[in-house]
C-alpha cells in the first residue's frame, strides 16, 4: 500500500469526502466520493481466508454486574477476509475482527470506552469506525481513520443508554457496510435490564455480487447492483441461512417457556427490516434500541431501518423451530435471510394441537 501514515491516508482519501460522509465537516464532498466512483485501492496482499464468517448469536458479553462506572479497553481489528456465503460461493467479506455483525460490545451508562482500532498489514484498504452511541464528531470516524498495518486510539464516555449500531465510514462507506462491517453496541441503564434465560445476537445486511444467487464460484462486489438497490442476498449474520438447519444449526436452543431476549441491528446500507418470529410475537419490544422508554408489548412486526436497532424478547410454551424473519418474504425464500430459535420440551395441547384428530 501506498499509505503509511495517518494523515497521508486521509490526504489520499480526501479529508472533505471522509469527513463530510461521517458527519465531521461542514466541506462537502465531491460527487465521487459521496457516491461510489471513488476507487477502492487495488488489492495488494493475498486474501486472507476463513471457514465463518458467520457471528455465533450467543457469543456475547454477560449483562453488566456493577453498581459503579468503569473504564472499559475494547479491540476492534477490520479484517478483510474470503469466506463461504452460502455452499460453493465465496465472497470477500470487510469485518469487524473476522465476523459479521462485529462483535457485541457492552458497557453501563457512565462508562468511559478505551478503544484501540488495529488495522491489519495484510488488509488492502484503510477503514474506521462510527459509533452511534458516541457524543462527538462523526462518532469517531475521523478520529480512527487507519492505514492498513497501522493503529489508532479513542476515549469515548458512553453518555446515553441504548442499543446502537456502529459501522465503517470510509468514502465508499456503502460498500464497506454491505460487505460486513457493522455491529451493536449496547450501553446499559444504570439499573441494568429486566433477567431472561438466554440472549443472542442477530445482524441483517444486503449483500451486492456480480452473479446470481448461488451461482457457484466467487463473487465480486457489484456497485451498478447496490446504486440500484437490488441485492443477491440478503442476510443474517453474513451467510444463507446460517443459523437454520440448512446451515450451521439453530441460533439457539431453549426450553418451552424460557424467555429470549435478541439484539437485532440492520447494517443496510439501503433496505429496512420487517423484523418477525413467526408462530410467536416479540413478548416485549424497544424500538430503535431504546432504552429510555418503556418497551411496548405483544409485537408482531417491527420496521427497523438502516442504521438501527431493536431489542425484544420472545418466548414458546411449545416445542418446535420459531423462525427470525424478514417479512418482506422473499427476501426470505430468495434471498437467504433466516434463523432459527428452537424450543424442547413436551407438547401442550391446550395451547396448540398440530393434530387434532
Amino acid at each position: 500500500m501506498a499509505y503509511t501514515t495517518r494523515r497521508r491516508t486521509l490526504q489520499a482519501l480526501g479529508l472533505g469526502g471522509v469527513a463530510s460522509i461521517a458527519g465531521c465537516s461542514a466541506k462537502p464532498p465531491t460527487a465521487a466520493q459521496a457516491l461510489d466512483e471513488t476507487p477502492e485501492p487495488k488489492q495488494q496482499s493475498e486474501p486472507v481466508t476463513s471457514d465463518q464468517v458467520a457471528a455465533d448469536p450467543t457469543d456475547i458479553p454477560e449483562p453488566i454486574d456493577r453498581d459503579e462506572p468503569a473504564e472499559v479497553d475494547v479491540t476492534l481489528r477490520p479484517e478483510e477476509v474470503t469466506a463461504e456465503v452460502e455452499k460453493g460461493v465465496t465472497f470477500t467479506y470487510m469485518t469487524y475482527n473476522g465476523t459479521v455483525p462485529g462483535p457485541m460490545i457492552r458497557v453501563r451508562q457512565g462508562d468511559t470506552v478505551n478503544l484501540t482500532f488495529e488495522n491489519p498489514e495484510s488488509n488492502n484498504m484503510p477503514h474506521n469506525v462510527d459509533f452511534h452511541a458516541v457524543a462527538g464528531p462523526g462518532g469517531g470516524a475521523e478520529a480512527t481513520m487507519t492505514a492498513p498495518g497501522e493503529s489508532t486510539k479513542l476515549r469515548f464516555k458512553a453518555t446515553y443508554p441504548g442499543a446502537y449500531i456502529y459501522h465503517c465510514a470510509v468514502p465508499n462507506l456503502d460498500m464497506h457496510i454491505s460487505a460486513g462491517m457493522f455491529g451493536i453496541i449496547l450501553v446499559e441503564p444504570p439499573e441494568g435490564l429486566p433477567e431472561v434465560d438466554e440472549e443472542i445476537y442477530i445482524g441483517q445486511h444486503e449483500l451486492y455480487t456480480d452473479k446470481k444467487a448461488g451461482k457457484k464460484g466467487h463473487h465480486k462486489f457489484d456497485f451498478e447492483a447496490m446504486r440500484n438497490e437490488e441485492p443477491t442476498y440478503v442476510l443474517l449474520n453474513g451467510e444463507k441461512f446460517a443459523w437454520t438447519d440448512a446451515g450451521r444449526g439453530p441460533a439457539t436452543t431453549v426450553k418451552t417457556g424460557e424467555t429470549v431476549r435478541v439484539f437485532f441491528v440492520d447494517g443496510g446500507p439501503n433496505l429496512s427490516s420487517s423484523f418477525h418470529p413467526i408462530g410467536s410475537v416479540w413478548e416485549t419490544l424497544y424500538p430503535d434500541g431504546s432504552l429510555s422508554m418503556d418497551p411496548q408489548t405483544h409485537i408482531q412486526t417491527r420496521l427497523v431501518p438502516p442504521g438501527s436497532t431493536t431489542i425484544a424478547t420472545m418466548n414458546s410454551p411449545v416445542p418446535g423451530d420459531f423462525k427470525l424473519v424478514d417479512h418482506s418474504l422473499t427476501r426470505v425464500a430468495r434471498k437467504g435471510c433466516m434463523a432459527v430459535v428452537q424450543a424442547e420440551g413436551p407438547e401442550n395441547p391446550e395451547i396448540f394441537d398440530p393434530n387434532p384428530e
